[in-house]
């Protein structure tokens, strides 16, 4: 299905490339620094394109293109994608896997402990973080939080990624892009331990004796597990994906902020190379989490039901 996936967003991108009969150059080199361009280079251009072959044989020229890594040069900057791509997605993977952690941390031990103490404060307290969490926009939030921690209390830089790894500059994108999944995390995990903590095998733990923190931290939330374990694995390849508000506040150089840079300037080149990586991006993921699905309930084969 993974390979399907990836041929199909192969297919789409070369399809509108090629929308309403449009000369696919234009998209090339439409916004190149020094273009005007003469009749030599427009057809060496169309030669370089497969323009001269049928529209099968052109795919088949771009999809071989596009495994070698050979995915074009920006018509803005003239850099190839793949540097480009390869220079941005440290930034990003940094800002996704920092807030990914602190939603995980904070949302499913919140979650476990809602149902836990189902109609209790606490419960009460935590599904009341989890209707904020995911009402609120999180550019509002991002611009409060600049204006509150940066520039009333000065604790935080307003923006931009600094030196290295600068905690100082990492800790409010953290949380403001963690605070959403948190609350995702919060209410599937609230859910699924309240269906766990009714069924018999806890009930019969429970008249055995055995100790009520073994019972949910160890049994029940390793069976409750497999849902949050879905959104986790989607939270993830989300962030890599689409991080493009918390890049914009805090001026990030991510992935985000050069896709939102690539659509202004229709720079067709580096869309569709963000398009293939976040397409690969997301098959990579998708089959790590068939694969902890297997370790974590072996029931589950990869080859289908037994």
């Amino acid at each position: 299905m993974g390979i399907i996936a990836i041929l199909g967003a192969t297919v789409i991108v070369f399809v509108l490339s090629r929308v309403g009969g449009q000369d696919p150059r234009y998209f090339y080199l439409g916004n190149s620094p020094g273009y005007a361009v003469t009749e030599e280079q427009w057809a060496a251009w169309g030669v370089k394109l497969g323009l001269d072959k049928p529209v099968l044989v052109q795919y088949f020229l771009w999809v071989g293109g596009v495994v070698r890594g050979d995915l074009g040069n920006s018509t803005t900057s003239g850099r190839t994608v793949t540097s480009l791509i390869a220079e941005r997605a440290p930034a990003t993977g940094e800002l996704a896997l920092g807030g990914w952690i602190f939603g995980t941390l904070v949302g499913i031990p919140l979650g476990v402990l809602s149902a836990v103490r189902r109609g209790g404060v606490l419960d009460y307290l935590a599904r009341g973080f989890a209707l904020i969490g995911q009402a609120t926009p999180i550019f509002w939030l991002a611009i409060m939080a600049i204006l509150v921690f940066s520039v009333h209390l000065g604790w935080f830089p307003s923006g931009t990624r600094g030196e290295g790894l600068a905690w100082r500059h990492l800790i409010m994108p953290w949380i403001l892009l963690g605070i959403n999944p948190a609350a995702s995390y919060l209410r599937f995990t609230r859910s699924s331990m309240l269906e766990v903590l009714d069924s018999e095998y806890v009930k019969l733990a429970r008249a055995k004796g055995v100790n009520n923190r073994r019972i949910i931290w160890k049994h029940a939330l390793k069976n409750a597990s497999l849902v949050p374990l879905t959104v986790s694995a989607l939270v993830l390849v989300g962030f890599i994906t689409g991080t493009v508000v918390t890049e914009t506040v805090f001026s990030w150089p991510g992935l985000g902020r050069m896709a939102v840079a690539a659509i202004w300037d229709t720079d067709f080149p580096v869309l569709t190379g963000l398009t293939m990586f976040f397409a690969l991006a997301y098959v990579v993921v998708i089959l790590v989490l068939d694969l902890v699905y297997v370790f974590l309930d072996p029931r589950i084969r990869l080859g289908g039901a037994e």
